[in-house]
């Protein structure tokens, strides 16, 4: 699992990348719906997600009673991409150090008594990908909302498509 955990995470890093470095410094404070985050929050998070693997193979759990979450603070694309960039390798190592035996006990996560989830390690550390997606797609719609041609994930983006009239076609 180890080594199937570690080529997702190379995987799903490039597409990340690409679509943090997206965000105009401009637009940090902007969001689609007043129930929305900002754009700084979701990408903070999304940054940040890539470390949880750590917190993951380390502790059994994470209580957001005794342990709050506080964004780290960052007010442009460049502060963004170097905390993805530390995240990732965070994570990184945590998994080139782990065994698939780290992966079986159990994580909690909670809000004080309340049980949010919980599963395996190796289920969490997936649990943090599937997390990694979700919020980049919720970023990609920010993008397309403000007009930000996006980069394909698993294939070309419709914005890709239109610059490549031949392959629409062939589609």
């Amino acid at each position: 699992m180890i080594a199937t955990f570690l080529k997702e995470l190379e995987a799903e890093a490039q597409t990340t990348r690409k679509m943090l470095s997206l965000i105009p410094d401009d637009k940090y404070d902007w969001k689609p719906h007043e129930k929305s985050m900002t754009i700084r929050l979701l990408a903070v998070h999304i940054a940040e997600l890539p470390a949880w693997v750590t917190m993951t193979l380390h502790t059994d759990g994470l209580d957001f009673a005794s342990a709050p979450y506080q964004p780290t603070v960052i007010n442009n694309n460049s502060e963004l991409l170097e905390l993805f960039e530390k995240s990732l390798e965070d994570g990184r190592q945590s998994l080139q150090a782990a065994t698939d035996e780290q992966l079986q006990p159990q994580w909690t996560l909670r809000a004080g008594s309340e049980v949010l989830y919980q599963a395996t390690k190796g289920e969490a550390v997936r649990m943090t990908f599937s997390q990694i997606v979700h919020h980049r797609a919720q970023l990609g719609v920010y993008l397309r909302l403000l007009n930000i041609p996006i980069p394909g994930s698993y294939g070309p983006s419709a914005d890709e498509m239109e610059s490549k009239p031949a392959v629409a076609e062939q589609v």
